[in-house]
């Protein structure tokens, strides 16, 4: 028999974890153009470039602080930035997706699911995917 306890605490959880993971599913759903239910580096990378063209108003091929609305900290922006002129190009961007992909990949397997782009990695990585 299930204990009161039991169903409070799971739907606690429920309502705690229910809309991160719908929304890590919704971006799996979105992202996957091969509908495996992952996303592999790829497809991540192809959201990426569709998303830094779109947040390039001016078309100058790059994303500065502003443009980038918040997707990286200073901190972080800075670190991507190796000519330090203070913004990305769009391989500047791409690399750090890689990188934030590598980290949501924590079974080296190549492919992100819902589980591992809910985890705080994968959280920083859809970051600049939206």
């Amino acid at each position: 028999m299930i204990s009161r306890r039991s169903v409070a605490l799971a739907l606690t959880f429920a309502v705690l974890s229910g809309p991160a993971w719908s929304a890590s599913a919704s971006a799996v759903k979105m992202f996957d153009t091969d509908n495996d239910g992952t996303l592999d580096l790829a497809e991540v990378k192809k959201a990426a470039a569709a998303l830094f063209a779109k947040l390039d108003p001016d078309h100058d091929g790059t994303l500065d602080a502003r443009e980038l609305r918040g997707r990286l900290t200073a901190k972080e922006l800075a670190a991507a930035d190796p000519d330090h002129d203070g913004t990305l190009t769009l391989d500047e961007y791409l690399a750090v997706v890689e990188q934030r992909f590598n980290a949501a990949n924590p079974d080296k397997d190549g492919t992100l699911d819902a589980k591992e782009l809910n985890s705080r990695a994968g959280r920083a990585l859809l970051r600049l995917l939206r």
